[in-house]
């Protein structure tokens, strides 16, 4: 058992802390971490407790039905607010202080707000993409999220009128006048933007993924911080992981799918569990 400072400057007992550092130290760690990294930051963690079900649209509605495209992209171009007033927390510092160290060789995240970057991680794979990009379907054209944003506004003047967005207590978006609101399309070709994340129904690109399990067999271990394992690419990854007889630690608060898998499981918040760790492991 172990202690950290919280943020409330109490002790913070974190059980199995011994065991992991024990089980780390002296080996390279990849990283896999999730959206659970990113609650300390202001980011929702839309499968966490008490959150209200969703269902995902997926790239098949957003390519055939306007409508929903329409809806989509007014509630990201609202959500992309909360991600760019977004700061990197101490976890993601302290996992950028673990590569710094040699003890972490590349990190693995599933989060689209690209805190890892941002916090001065350099080898990141954004196996899922990042908001801070939108690229057109047609003719491959990339876009800056803050240069596409500035256009929505001009064509959505009356986005901030009271009464037009209903904010929700998980930080979620309610648009109540989406018939009008404007989409934009590619100042290039005039054809159709998507956000440069991995929509449910579309696969990860293969050459992330490749790139994802490199990091993963380079390494002498995976720490898995933030993430309840629900999507697909990284029970695989832990898989991979596994496979190469790599000990898996995972820092998760409640189960994970992966967590038959795991040679230490800390059930504990990411932000001081990382700040410990690193405060062990980073000399």
């Amino acid at each position: 058992m172990a202690t950290s400072d919280a943020t409330d400057g109490t002790p913070a007992v974190i059980d199995g802390l011994d065991e992991v550092v024990g089980l780390l130290a002296g080996k390279r760690v990849a990283v896999l971490s999730g959206a659970g990294l990113s609650t300390d930051s202001g980011i929702p963690d839309y499968r966490g407790e008490g959150r209200r079900v969703r269902k995902p649209m997926t790239f098949q509605e957003f390519r055939a039905d306007p409508a929903k495209r329409q809806r989509y992209w007014a509630g990201s171009h609202l959500g992309w607010r909360t991600f760019a007033a977004a700061r990197p927390n101490a976890g993601h510092k302290a996992l950028a202080a673990l590569e710094a160290s040699g003890v972490v060789s590349g990190v693995i995240t599933q989060n689209v707000d690209g805190l890892h970057l941002r916090a001065g991680s350099r080898r990141v794979v954004e196996i899922h993409g990042s908001m801070d990009r939108a690229l057109c379907l047609t003719c491959g054209q990339v876009f800056a999220r803050a240069d596409l944003a500035r256009t929505i506004d001009g064509l959505n003047p009356w986005i901030d009128e009271p009464g037009s967005v209903l904010l929700q207590p998980d930080g979620d978006v309610e648009i109540t006048e989406v018939d009008r609101f404007v989409v934009p399309d590619c100042s290039v070709c005039g054809g159709m933007l998507k956000p440069d994340v991995v929509f449910f129904g579309e696969f990860v690109p293969t050459e992330k993924f490749s790139e994802s399990v490199s990091i993963v067999a380079d390494a002498d271990a995976l720490l898995v911080v933030g993430s309840s394992l629900t999507v697909n690419s990284g029970v695989r990854l832990v898989d991979h992981a596994a496979r190469r007889k790599h000990p898996v630690v995972i820092v998760n608060r409640g189960d994970t799918r992966s967590d038959r898998r795991a040679a230490v499981k800390v059930d504990a918040g990411t932000t001081e569990t990382l700040v410990a760790l690193a405060a062990r492991l980073a000399l």
